[in-house]
């Protein structure tokens, strides 16, 4: 089988689908592997690494029309058209955020696999994408609000007194929040951590930060997997007021709440940003669905009542190297779960197969995306 990796179109996007070092090993098991010239570059990954771990180099067509297409972000229009009917494709494809994509997969005739998708079950771990770039998402997030701060994270005692250590929160104690956490220790901030979850308490605790507790029942604010789930109006009125006191304390706020094809939920609002001080930093990961501040502006960082706001898109893909090589591996690991003896193998019995499979001969066979595209603006057009 013939693996595609082409160069990514998405303007920002920096990774690359698969590394050199993955390459190897995968042309080791079999597979061809074709790369668009340049694919790497965004990563610091030079066309002849490629050459040396044995893949081809070749043009953007040569690239799509691989028997198996491995991407970041999902294929624009223009890409879909260069696929091969009877192909397949594999990577982040927005499924339940932009429904249409799958849709204008399905009709080209690729079978599609969401990387997002894939089901969270022990056996599934070391495919969890979603995992790996909400840990490099949290990692940078801190980093970006000690930059934007215009003060020091850490105690500091000098000639000229001491400084106090920035107050950081971290609303949300999931890969992301946790990652968050502990960077933000580590520069020497004084952290505390909130998520809705009550078990999320010791890992925000094992990490060295407070953990925020607000005088609100959560104890059903937990799936059965452990994932925080949606509370009732009553409730999400209740944390927004009770957080906007925390909020204010806070030099730095970290927010994650983010739940692919839901808007994110409100966590901070204008009021709450208002009582900051100035200078103060808001990092929202959010964003990408419209924010969990009610100031967040997407893809921009702006000042409001002082404080800056920052809505980043795609942060993970500022941090395009080890972000590349962690993604790539977890691409490489669904592969050699989806490909048996040189071809797709469709085996809906397969818990992983079944859960990431979004299109599949002409249809957008998953459950969670097809109801979705009752909706004129899931139309295959919103591919382009």
């Amino acid at each position: 089988m013939i693996i595609g990796i082409p160069r990514e179109s998405d303007p920002g996007e920096r990774r690359v689908a698969l590394v050199p070092g993955v390459v190897s090993r995968l042309i080791k098991q079999g597979f061809e592997v074709v790369v668009e010239s340049g694919a790497g570059a965004g990563a610091h990954i030079a066309d002849a690494a490629y050459v040396d771990a044995g893949a081809l180099i070749g043009t953007a067509a040569e690239a799509h029309g691989a028997q198996l297409v491995a991407r970041v972000q999902p294929p624009n229009a223009e890409e879909i058209a260069l696929m091969q009917p009877g192909a397949a494709v594999i990577g982040f494809l927005r499924p339940l955020d932009d429904p249409g994509i799958s849709a204008a997969l399905a009709a080209r005739g690729v079978t599609a696999f969401a990387m997002e998708l894939v089901p969270r079950i022990t056996r599934a771990q070391r495919m969890d994408a979603l995992s790996a770039m909400s840990a490099v998402a949290g990692y940078r997030a801190a980093l970006d609000a000690a930059a934007m701060l215009p003060k020091f994270f850490p105690l500091l005692t000098t000639a000229a007194g001491t400084l106090r250590p920035a107050k950081v929160l971290v609303l949300g104690a999931g890969v992301a929040g946790l990652q968050a956490i502990a960077t933000a220790r580590r520069l020497g901030a004084e952290v505390s951590g909130y998520d809705i979850r009550p078990a999320a308490a010791e890992e925000v605790r094992s990490l060295g930060a407070k953990f925020v507790e607000l005088a609100l029942d959560t104890e059903d604010a937990a799936t059965e997997g452990g994932y925080a789930k949606a509370l009732d109006e009553d409730r999400q009125k209740r944390q927004i007021e009770l957080l906007g006191e925390v909020v204010s304390e806070a030099d730095v706020v970290i927010s994650t709440a983010l739940i692919p094809g839901r808007p994110a939920p409100l966590l901070i609002t204008e009021k709450a940003v208002e009582g900051m001080a100035e200078g103060s930093v808001v990092i929202d990961l959010a964003a990408p669905n419209g924010g969990n501040c009610a100031l967040t502006v997407p893809g921009e960082t702006v000042v409001r009542h002082g404080v800056t706001i920052h809505g980043p898109l795609n942060i993970a893909a500022d941090m395009p190297v080890h972000a590349s090589q962690m993604y790539a591996r977890t691409v490489s690991a669904a592969i050699e779960e989806l490909v048996a003896d040189g071809a797709v193998n469709l085996d809906m019995e397969n818990e992983i197969v079944a859960g990431c499979c979004a299109t599949h001969d002409g249809v957008v066979i998953h459950p969670r995306i097809a109801p979705l595209l009752d909706s004129p603006s899931s139309s295959p057009a919103a591919a382009g």
